[in-house]
């Protein structure tokens, strides 16, 4: 019989719904694998109980033929989503132990179409990192290693325990939220697929805030095909989110194995930037051979304005997390510590509760927003958002079904390579991905291939607003011709 944990999310879907498999079997075996791979650090917070209850009752309703379309599915939940009587902490010490008496939209949507809550994933604090080292509770190590060394790698960030644990065996499934690449970028690292959706695609009520116009819900899975199925079940209108959009969300699946004979893939000359590696460059003149061979068209495309992408972006994410931030200080909940006044009592509150990177970023939102510089920065850094949107407004309405582009400008990076260092250089791991967010765009990383190391390089697709389906095709497309990866198991 096949590994429970290496099964995707589809096949063990079907063996559930054949019954010749439990849903409790199922997750007895990831349960088991996670508490062998703690090593990693993914999961921030096991629930067995409540993931032994959820399977007992999906495999009540599989006996009767009944159940939805994830019933029985055991799935990871980054800790930046609110899960009513499960401790939920951003990973910041500023929330520790804050249990929530609401559930977020996305994880009720999940719920509601059955699946198991396996427990609480790993994230880089408030959402604020590149590589899941910012986190309270430690990094993240992927489950990934270079060739003949045994140093450990970053997963990737924010949601690196997500990317992790999809890879490592340790979920069929994981949520994500992707505010500047935290969902593309860790699926790149881990040979995982990350999709970002459109912005307003998946409701945000009930997700700890970080950049409230950026901050987007997605799926990570091991195939294509999964991240279809988790997509359809997160995605929603919620009356709840004002920045919800009320569309009917499509039978993703469906579109997987669609042909992409046609289509017209635009490649971006902006993209080709100083330093990119000779195996990135390789990658994606591959990718885009692979979709050519399927009958796609490649054609050249211009973002002119992507270079000014990056600092626009690090104006408008810290300024938004600095107006979101302000909640937390010490007075209704999380830690709190005492002092002379209630001024002090914040400030030391607000010092003691966040990590250096996100006191960073306040820092930086505080000082964009402030009386005599907002309309020497963020204001402009809104007006080249503004212009980053209307370059790939030009390039759909001149017939571009979606863009190709690489995932991320290296492989994974070891641990405590670049924290102590400048930090714009973990910034620019984002230099991809960034755009998508800024224009409110889906985005999807598909593996597409190894490095000369071994280590997992990833492809992104970028589409119109809400056709997700049009990436999906696309997505298996690369699927089909690059192969899966998974890591050799070393950590248990």
């Amino acid at each position: 019989m096949t590994d429970p944990i290496s099964l995707t999310l589809a096949e063990a879907r079907d063996l559930l719904r054949s019954r010749a498999m439990s849903s409790k079997e199922l997750t007895e075996a990831h349960l088991s694998a996670m508490a062998a791979a703690r090593g990693l650090n993914a999961y921030v917070l096991e629930t067995p109980d409540k993931a032994l209850a959820m399977a007992a009752a999906s495999d009540q309703k599989l006996a009767k033929g009944e159940g939805g379309p994830l019933e029985g599915l055991p799935l990871g939940i980054k800790d930046m989503f609110a899960t009513e009587g499960v401790r939920t902490t951003a990973c910041s010490a500023i929330l520790e132990n804050f249990v929530p008496v609401y559930e977020s939209t996305v994880s009720s949507h999940l719920w509601r179409d059955g699946a198991v809550m396996l427990g609480k994933l790993n994230n880089d604090e408030f959402a604020m990192g590149s590589s899941n080292e910012t986190s309270r509770f430690g990094p993240v190590v992927s489950p990934w290693r270079r060739k003949g060394d045994t140093a450990k790698l970053v997963p990737g960030g924010s949601s690196g325990g997500s990317a992790a644990a999809v890879a490592a065996g340790l979920c069929l499934g994981a949520t994500g939220t992707d505010t500047g690449g935290s969902i593309r970028q860790p699926a790149a690292f881990t040979g995982t697929v990350g999709i970002k959706p459109t912005y307003g695609r998946c409701s945000r009520w009930g997700i700890v805030a970080f950049a409230s116009s950026l901050d987007q819900a997605g799926p990570f899975a091991r195939t294509v095909r999964d991240s279809a199925i988790l997509l359809r079940a997160m995605a929603g209108h919620d009356p709840k989110d004002t920045t919800s959009v009320d569309l009917p969300v499509p039978d993703y699946e469906a579109a997987v194995g669609r042909s992409v004979k046609g289509m017209k893939i635009g490649i971006p000359k902006e993209y080709r930037v100083d330093g990119m590696s000779d195996e990135i460059e390789a990658l994606w003149h591959q990718g885009a051979e692979w979709l050519k061979a399927a009958g796609a068209e490649i054609v050249e495309v211009s973002l002119p304005h992507t270079k000014y992408a990056l600092p626009a972006y690090y104006i408008v994410a810290p300024a938004e997390a600095s107006s979101n931030l302000a909640r937390y200080d010490g007075v209704r909940y999380g830690v709190r510590v005492p002092g002379h006044d209630v001024t002090e009592m914040y400030e030391k509150t607000r010092a003691a509760g966040f990590g250096r990177e996100v006191r960073r970023r306040i820092m930086i939102g505080t000082y964009v927003l402030s009386a005599g510089y907002y309309d020497a920065y963020y204001r402009r850094a809104q007006q080249v958002r503004t212009l980053i949107k209307r370059d790939f407004e030009a390039c759909f309405e001149a017939g571009v079904s979606a863009i190709l582009t690489p995932a991320t400008p290296s492989a994974a990076f070891g641990i405590g390579e670049k924290v102590s260092g400048d930090p714009v250089e973990m910034y620019l791991n984002d230099i991809f991905t960034v755009t998508v967010n800024m224009a409110g765009l889906p985005g999807i990383a598909v593996p597409g291939g190894l490095d000369a190391k071994g280590l997992p390089l990833g492809l992104q697709l970028v589409g119109r607003p809400f056709d997700e389906e049009t990436l999906f095709s696309l997505g298996e497309t690369i699927e089909q011709a690059a192969g899966r990866f998974a890591p050799e198991r070393w950590w248990a």
